[in-house]
């Protein structure tokens, strides 16, 4: 299932591509998918993850609880930070301005792709192995994470349009299976997991999700000029999570 659950991550991307291609009024869709997207990962942190963290590292001292989950929290953010430096803003009339050169616009996708393929593959890994520990907790994440890679895809085949097709299908290819890549990974180092490392790939998420609600989506939303969509995806999002603790 877990497997399974890092394909669909990647089918997300190709949402993104296709939106791309086919569809007028791509700036609604961004907003929405990143909207929905934020909504669905704070109440993720919130109601899911610390809780989870939490169960997994309880000590008798909760400072040392608290101190083991800050640091690990710290790498997970690090993590992004790093890749981020590579990759670029997730606002199209920023990024990818028509005062780029094609050249620029290529080299910008293509250092962006290897990017996003590095940060796909530590994605699937951290969502398999959550899989092995709670299949609902990984699907969830897969949904939030998912549709904040549909921005990603439409981002990365912009920059790629301009490139010779037998570079840029490879490419793109990767950048669309490379969560499969860390899940398969993970499922060839199964016999290799045990309940910390689980714990710790489950506080390392953490921090990537945090990361990407504070220094992705909120400050896309607060520039956003439709207020109102950005609201009704934020609600839509919190709602399928609370949705899914209520079925749990």
């Amino acid at each position: 299932m877990g497997l399974i659950i890092t394909f669909c991550l990647g089918v997300f991307i190709l949402v993104g591509i296709l939106f791309i291609k086919l569809i007028n009024n791509k700036k609604i869709i961004e907003q929405l998918s990143i909207s929905i997207a934020l909504g669905t990962m704070l109440s993720l942190v919130i109601i899911d993850l610390i809780p989870e963290a939490f169960d997994t590292f309880r000590t008798d001292n909760i400072l040392n609880t608290i101190l083991i989950i800050f640091i690990l929290v710290i790498v997970g953010i690090g993590i992004l930070k790093l890749l981020d430096n590579f990759i670029p803003e997730h606002d199209n009339e920023h990024s990818l301005s028509h005062n780029c050169t094609d050249e620029n616009l290529i080299h910008i996708g293509i250092v962006s792709s290897i990017a996003i393929i590095i940060h796909n593959i530590i994605e699937g890994m951290v969502v398999y192995s959550m899989s092995i520990h709670s299949i609902k907790l990984a699907i969830l994440v897969g949904i939030g994470v998912g549709l904040h890679n549909i921005p990603m895809g439409m981002i990365i085949y912009s920059t790629l349009e301009k490139e010779k097709r037998k570079k840029r299908i490879p490419l793109l290819f990767l950048v669309t299976i490379s969560t499969f890549i860390g899940g398969l990974l993970m499922f060839l180092m199964n016999n290799l997991l045990n309940e910390f490392i689980i714990g710790g790939l489950i506080c390392i998420t953490l921090g990537m999700l945090i990361y990407i609600i504070i220094f992705e989506l909120i400050p896309h939303i607060i520039h956003s000029k439709n207020k109102l969509l950005s609201l009704i995806g934020v609600l839509i999002g919190i709602f399928i999570i609370i949705l899914s603790s209520i079925f749990e």
